[in-house]
């Protein structure tokens, strides 16, 4: 019996190993016309100017690959995903050919709506901004050569894509296309786990077994979303590790957290300076000098050259606070609005600048802390064929069960404060700092949504 999506081009080449072009490591991306004709975009080559990672850069000298790359590596695992689920009756019930070409579409556009250093800016959460996701729908709209491309090379409305992307709708089908690209076991994490692994240098985001963890993919119990057979519980054990220690060792490392708090200081002061549309359709390149030039001459100035100027100069761990480690300072600043880490950084500094007996500047000093979002849950079904039932991966592993749940953001993200060097150096030595940080805390509203002052 012919697999029910052998006649999709890309699909057929990728079986056939030809019509590819190559991306690290070793991996062949189908490179029909009709995709090509999406790559070639205007809208898609911005991409190419957008790094991966950002500021880890800063500290992982390799971890310069782009979203560019990663959209192609995305893209890659949708058809190893649909090759493997076009096996399954309940799958290809659900989703038909048009349907999964409208995923293999969205995959290669999932990152669409990213900006330069668009995470950062997103974890404030200010009210003036929207979500990567829908502002690719600046990029969709109907007079946009990418959307032309949609239409007349494959045969698809642009506001199907976008449904993917950014749900407008809900249905049985949609669920699950929506599932494979976003969640515990899409083909997003799939790709960035290996590839940050890769460019940063270190093995721990490699060590998981994708292909097993591809065959093993089917549709959950309620038919709206993937699980997984018996036979890949531990390469998602696996999977779940890889993702635990790249979140302790490369995305929340303290230096670059340093450099990334520095970024997003600097954002946050200067932002009125900019109109933001016209700001993040700039590539990565442009938005630095635009950044640095309105810095220039304001307190921000020595964030942005900090961290983009001739010399790396990013600010040191004053001191840092765990879910298990001083879990009261923790609870105090985690989870908490940026707007209010910003203000208790300001009064700290003011208070720190009587007690040291010179002025601080009002960006001396920063708070990193947890975002108010967290992550997804690793909450994904495994399926004993010969009990015929589905349990959740945390129920049949100690491992995902310690690792997966929603402790996950306590243990791998901190609180940290940090300062210029200088001061850094200086407020270590300084035995009442903490005094002054819990003295400057208690002066503010515990209430996260107020952030009123008594």
């Amino acid at each position: 019996m012919p697999h029910p999506y052998s006649h999709i081009p890309e699909l057929m080449n990728l079986e056939a190993g030809r019509g590819l072009v190559r991306i690290p490591v070793e991996l062949d991306v189908p490179f029909t016309p009709r995709v090509r004709a999406l790559v070639d975009t205007a809208e898609f080559q911005r991409l190419a100017h957008i790094s991966q990672l950002g500021l880890a850069a800063k500290v992982y000298p390799g971890a310069t690959h782009t979203r560019f790359e990663h959209a192609l590596g995305v893209f890659l695992n949708a058809l190893k995903y649909l090759w493997q689920l076009g096996r399954d009756p309940r799958f290809t019930a659900v989703v038909d050919s048009h349907r999964a070409e409208v995923l293999m579409a969205a995959a290669l556009l999932h990152d669409l709506g990213h900006w330069p250093f668009c995470h950062p800016i997103e974890d404030m959460d200010l009210p003036e901004l929207q979500h990567h996701e829908a502002f690719a729908a600046e990029f969709l709209k109907p007079h946009r050569e990418l959307a032309q491309v949609l239409r007349n090379e494959w045969q698809i409305d642009p506001a199907e894509v976008l449904d993917v992307l950014e749900p407008q709708t809900d249905s049985v089908p949609l669920r699950l296309m929506r599932s494979v690209l976003s969640g515990p076991i899409d083909i997003d994490k799939m790709d960035y786990l290996d590839r940050d692994s890769l460019h940063c240098g270190v093995p721990y985001g490699r060590h998981f077994d994708k292909q097993r963890l591809i065959q093993s993919l089917l549709v959950n119990e309620a038919g709206d979303g993937l699980a997984l057979s018996t036979k890949g519980k531990t390469a998602a054990e696996l999977m779940v590790f890889a993702r635990y220690v790249m979140f302790s060792e490369v995305y929340w490392h303290h230096a670059v957290r340093s450099a990334t708090a520095m970024f997003a200081r600097s954002f946050f002061e200067l932002r009125s300076r900019f109109d933001l549309r016209t700001f993040f359709e700039l590539t990565e390149a442009e938005t630095i000098r635009e950044l640095r030039e309105a810095a220039r001459g304001t307190d921000c100035e020595v964030l942005t050259e900090g961290v983009f100027g001739p010399k790396r100069r990013l600010f040191k761990r004053v001191v840092e606070f765990t879910h298990s480690q001083h879990p009261d300072l923790y609870a105090q600043l985690a989870g908490r609005p940026y707007e209010f880490l910003v203000r208790v950084s300001r009064t700290l500094c003011e208070s720190l600048s009587r007690t040291l007996g010179r002025r601080l500047s009002p960006v001396d000093i920063l708070i990193d802390a947890p975002p108010p979002h967290r992550e997804v849950e690793f909450n994904v079904a495994i399926f004993d064929p010969k009990e015929k039932t589905y349990l959740p991966l945390h129920r049949v592993s100690p491992v995902v069960d310690a690792l997966a749940k929603t402790q996950f953001d306590d243990f791998v993200k901190r609180v940290r404060v940090f300062a210029s060097a200088e001061i850094a150096t200086e407020l270590s030595e300084l035995p009442t700092f903490r005094d002054v940080l819990e003295k400057t805390l208690a002066g503010f509203d515990r209430s996260a949504s107020t952030l009123q002052e008594p």
